[in-house]
């Protein structure tokens, strides 16, 4: 399913939810990952939410021991526990977020620079910066679930200027700017920079610097036909809601996958989606198949917005999140046009293999 030019990579997965298939379409994520991180010669900085899965964490360790400077951020939630433990010195895989736990500690034992995140709110960025010229992102945690079960999808982006971009964000990161305290409203460098990668534009925006629903409904007014996405979060407090309503009115087309347990909260924005004529489906979890945790938007088959970014106010105002835009409205490219009909390809495979159509009145 991968589709890549010479310094751009687009990968969905996991592709263990269809092992069953002699012909998968999906992308080991976890493998990728692991082959970023071992590709690395000089450095590596991360920033991600959470890391569960061992593999993962054990490249971060190899890349530490074959002398690379490793910096790693990451959620504090996933290290702290509800109640205290009656023996904290005891071990017990099967208490939450122990395994989160005891990689945390491999790493520093293994002298890996690790930090974790101050935000009240939530620090949800998935980024890998490798030696000053490569980016890794989407919307895939560095987890079990994330890189096994969960539908989610990985951008290779190999480019100094993005990868600059990414490096400034982490500055801030390591500087303890976290969420809406990392927005600087004189900071005049804090404008989102544009970058034409392999004949593609590349636009990076982080939340809340950036405040990328903005971006999502200024690139989703461009539609000339159609939008299609598949999304994890999408509350009614977004704004992209009211963004599809509109063109909806104005004769586009919506079409979505969006995952069932968030989707049928009161808060979601599906009911009034669905009611107005938008084409939704919803995605139930199995044993084989976790959540639908994409965030994954494609605009007339030709520009593709992915990123960490749920579609939630609180996502563009207080967490820590990025978008990804690629490609261009107006000089549209042919490779453009591949990266943005393979993320369609996967949002029509989603809705095909796991989705029931929404109905509500």
């Amino acid at each position: 399913m991968a589709v890549e030019t010479e310094n751009l990579k687009f990968l969905v997965g996991p592709k263990t939810v269809l092992d069953h298939l002699p012909e998968n379409p999906l992308d080991d994520l976890e493998g990728e990952i692991i082959g970023f991180i071992d590709g690395a010669e000089k450095s590596l900085e991360i920033a991600i939410q959470e890391i569960d899965n061992p593999n993962i964490a054990n490249a971060i360790i190899r890349a530490k021991k074959r002398g690379i400077s490793v910096r790693v951020v990451s959620e504090a939630d996933y290290l702290s526990v509800k109640e205290p433990a009656e023996d904290p010195h005891a071990t017990d895989l099967s208490v939450e977020n122990e395994v989160n736990r005891q990689l945390h500690a491999a790493m520093l034992r293994s002298k890996v620079w690790v930090r974790t995140d101050f935000n009240p709110r939530i620090f949800h960025q998935k980024f890998i910066i490798r030696d000053g010229n490569a980016v890794l992102t989407g919307s895939t945690n560095f987890t079990e679930t994330g890189t096994h079960k969960n539908l989610n999808h990985l951008l290779i982006i190999k480019n100094e200027e993005v990868a600059e971009i990414f490096e400034r964000e982490f500055r801030e990161i390591k500087r303890g700017r976290f969420g809406r305290y990392s927005v600087d409203e004189d900071d005049a460098e804090n404008t989102p920079k544009e970058v034409v990668v392999d004949d593609i534009r590349v636009k990076v925006c982080f939340a809340p610097d950036h405040a990328p629903e903005m971006e999502v409904t200024k690139q989703m007014t461009k539609a000339k036909d159609r939008v299609d996405f598949a999304i994890f979060t999408f509350s009614k407090s977004s704004g992209i809601d009211d963004a599809m309503l509109l063109l909806m009115e104005a004769g586009r087309r919506v079409r979505g996958a969006i995952d069932a347990r968030q989707g049928g909260q009161e808060w979601a924005a599906t009911k009034p989606l669905a009611n107005a004529g938008a084409d939704l489906h919803f995605v139930h979890g199995s044993s084989k198949l976790g959540k639908l945790h994409h965030k994954l938007m494609v605009i007339d088959d030709s520009i593709m917005i992915i990123g960490s970014f749920n579609y939630t106010g609180p996502a563009n105002r207080f967490n820590d999140e990025n978008i990804v835009v690629l490609g261009d409205s107006l000089k549209p490219t042919e490779n453009q046009k591949r990266f943005a009909m393979a993320a369609r390809q996967e949002i029509d495979r989603i809705i095909s293999d796991h989705g029931r159509p929404i109905r509500v009145s």
